[in-house]
């Protein structure tokens, strides 16, 4: 790793070593020389490779379509992106392991353990870690690995007592005690699961319980200094809480006997209950407890004294009898009249009880009771535990083993399949498979889009892709199967886009086969094709006219609305003949008179035109006349055809995986060729049979037909017109008679120039 590591280094330097003997194959593939991986020599000599000829540099572990554990295994520093010196890393990891690095080329189903190199310490240690899964799987005469066996942590470590994770369960001890003591722990703590899947505790948890345990008891000890907890071991809370329940009315009333001792004249007005009274009769029939509660605990005499037996506010007897029961009886005897020094020593030892209970820890551990936890401590379980955590973990070198045999089994199918996308892109332009980053293929508007990648972020993704130069739609996928949603980016690469627009429905299919809802929520327009750049300027032309046909209508429209509601809003009121009185305004022909010339002279110019144009088109031969009509549409057509043809093979795959997270090193260019292999058309199966005629079609006057027939009369009956001189005859005729011959004087050049500076 190390020999590895200082390669990468010297690559990155810019240093050359004659060592570096391996010859290299390049191929020319999507505009660029790209490396060719054939053997397993190509595969170890990759450090050899100056990276400025790798493809990417970069690229995330997440949203590509290879096994996500494997790209775990590679990102060593856990940053979530995996560069070339960790795909070195992890070449150089497996070379050491195998005998023959041919066969990451083409890997098989299973993992062949007679590939396992045994003339090294690691190499035996591995394989003697896959035969003990093999064991534990109950296929010991086996000799190959799936990536599904060496995955299943669960199987392999099921019913094994110490897995080496440091976790203990219930199932780590003998004991029965122990068993039920981790139980005890496992339901008040958060649980972390060991490899076998079982919910269990570690050395920090363990350590953590027995600290709140312990903080717990010391809490608990210092309460039997609080005379109230001595003098009611069993039931000191529930006391408490009867005593603040009617602590504040016991207050009221004391504070109620000081102001009368103050002033003896507000006695009687301290006694006065009736205007409350009253008022609460007043607003209700019958008198609730709760507002009777609110009035004042007793009356106030000149003792003193609280009768806690007799004349008690009647919602606050039974509280008061509990209080002298079971509070009064036991501190003062049996009594039914206490002072204020009786009460205030009262509060003082429930206000210590208070004081003490503020103190306690918050934990979970209570919920097993004090008496469990006392016993957890007394028997030294954590001691016990730690033991057991100890002995797992010195299983931890060959469970670790065991990680290993997963990692090789990962590698081994899926190393060469990464460095095909990331050295090179040979899975992206080969036809037979597909590129880690295609996630799957979208359906929509008859034609399917192999070229689609997952995205988070629409936005930050759009702003970067747009310099692809691909006609990209994003697309929202949601599947109620799976209850899952994802965004994707599909390049649309041949065909056309009439009828595409935000909002648009289709079906993508994951590599899965997943089938997920889809919805277009944002278009980048580049050119598809160099037919649909051929007819562009013509559907522009007749978007336009439509456009302008549509506001003709809509404002003539309008005027009438308006026009109508004008006449509407004539006075009702006005009889008839007021009404035929008003004055009507007169046509004034004199206002129309330019309209009509202005119209006439238009008409006039077009017509000469179009004449000129057919009188010259009908002086060609009859083969010069389609070379003249593709001559024009070639000038119409032709700008928009160069331009989609210059953007069309410059198209680029790097700024779409740029924006998703990759660093892409080289071009990925799509031209037109591969770019039709991206995109399928709807097409007819071969020998399928067509039958054209639709029973459902409305039926239409031929207006097509009979447009194109009259076309080919007139153009018939203006060659034969011009080949007889019947044109040009009426023509001399027709402007014989309106214009005279001027005769232009000769003028010399001096006086030439002079007119024209005049």
């Amino acid at each position: 790793m190390m020999r590895a590591l200082h390669l990468y280094i010297s690559i990155l330097s810019g240093m050359e070593s004659e060592n570096y003997k391996h010859k290299w194959k390049f191929a020319r593939i999507g505009g660029i020389d790209r490396v060719t991986i054939d053997t397993g020599a190509d595969l170890v000599n990759l450090y050899q490779l100056d990276q400025k000829l790798w493809t990417a540099l970069s690229c995330p572990v997440y949203g590509l379509e290879i096994d996500s554990k494997t790209l775990e295994y590679m990102d060593e520093d856990q940053d979530k992106r995996l560069r070339i010196g960790e795909v070195l890393t992890a070449i150089k990891w497996i070379e050491e392991l195998i005998t023959d690095t041919n066969a990451l080329i083409h890997p098989q189903p299973e993992f062949p353990l007679s590939l396992i190199n045994t003339n090294s310490e690691n190499g035996i240690r591995v394989l003697n870690s896959a035969k003990q899964i093999l064991q534990h799987m109950g296929k010991s005469d086996a000799d190959g690995l799936a990536v599904e066996e060496t995955s299943d942590t669960v199987a392999i470590f099921a019913n094994t007592s110490f897995n080496g994770d440091g976790i203990i369960s219930s199932i780590s001890t003998e004991d029965e005690f122990l068993k039920k003591s981790i139980e005890q722990i496992i339901s008040v703590v958060d649980p972390v699961s060991d490899r076998c899947g079982l919910p269990g505790i570690n050395e920090s948890i363990v350590n953590q319980f027995f600290e709140e345990c312990k903080a717990l008891i010391d809490w608990d000890r210092e309460g039997f200094k609080i005379e109230i907890k001595r003098l009611f071991p069993a039931n000191s809370a529930e006391l408490f809480e009867l005593f603040s329940k009617v602590e504040a009315k016991i207050n009221d009333y004391f504070l109620r006997c000081r102001m009368a001792e103050f002033d003896e004249n507000s006695l009687a007005s301290f006694n006065q209950f009736t205007a409350k009274y009253e008022a609460i009769v007043a607003n209700n029939a019958i008198v609730s407890k709760e507002e009777l509660a609110e009035l004042p605990l007793s009356f106030v005499d000149r003792s003193h004294k609280l009768n806690i037996q007799g004349r008690i506010n009647p919602s606050w007897i039974s509280e008061m009898e509990a209080f002298r029961t079971k509070i009064i009886v036991p501190l003062f005897g049996n009594i039914s009249f206490i002072d204020e020094p009786q009460w205030r020593s009262v509060c003082d030892k429930f206000l210590a009880y208070k004081n003490w209970c503020t103190l306690k820890p918050a934990t979970r551990v209570e919920e097993l009771g004090l008496e469990s936890i006392c016993l957890l401590v007394e028997q030294d379980v954590q001691t016990k535990l730690l033991a057991l955590i100890k002995l797992d973990l010195e299983l931890e070198e060959e469970v670790n083993s065991i990680s290993d045999v997963d990692k090789l089994v990962r590698y081994y199918r899926d190393i060469y399949t990464l460095v095909s996308n990331f050295v090179t892109f040979n899975d992206f332009y080969s036809l037979k498979s597909n590129a880690v980053f295609q996630s799957g293929v979208l359906y929509i508007d008859r034609r399917s889009c192999k070229l689609c990648v997952k995205i988070d972020d629409v936005a930050k993704h759009s702003a970067s892709a747009g310099r692809s130069g691909i006609y990209l739609l994003y697309c929202n996928c949601v599947s109620l199967k799976l209850n899952a949603k994802m965004t994707i980016v599909a390049a649309l690469t041949n065909g056309d886009t009439d009828d595409l627009s935000v909002g648009r429905n289709g079906v993508f299919y994951d590599v899965h086969g997943n089938d997920w809802d889809a919805t277009v929520v944002k278009i980048i327009d580049n050119p598809v094709s160099i037919k649909q750049a051929f007819w562009m300027p013509y559907k522009r032309v007749s978007k336009m006219i439509n456009n302008q046909i549509e506001k003709f209508a809509s404002s003539k429209d309008k005027e009438i609305e308006e026009s109508s509601a004008k006449k509407v809003e004539v006075n009702p009121l006005m009889s008839g003949d007021s009404q035929k009185t008003q004055p009507k305004e007169s046509f004034d022909i004199a206002k129309f008179a330019g309209i009509f010339a202005a119209i006439g002279i238009a008409l006039g110019a077009i017509g000469t035109t179009l004449l000129a144009i057919f009188s010259g088109f009908l002086k060609l031969q009859w083969w010069q006349m389609p070379i003249a009509i593709a001559g024009v549409m070639l000038v119409i057509s032709g700008p928009s055809m160069i331009l989609a043809y210059l953007k069309l093979r410059k198209r680029n795959l790097a700024p779409i995986l740029d924006a998703n997270g990759w660093a892409v090193n080289a071009k990925a260019l799509i031209n037109l060729v591969f770019g039709k292999t991206l995109t399928d058309l709807a097409v007819l199966p071969k020998n399928s049979t067509r039958i054209l005629r639709d029973p459902y079609a409305k039926k239409k006057f031929p207006f097509v037909p009979v447009i194109i027939l009259t076309l080919i009369v007139f153009v018939l009956l203006m060659y034969v017109a011009t080949k007889k001189g019947w044109i040009h005859t009426s023509l001399d005729k027709y402007w014989g008679n309106k214009t005279e011959k001027v005769e232009v004087p000769k003028v010399q050049k001096a006086d030439s120039i002079a007119v024209i500076k005049k």
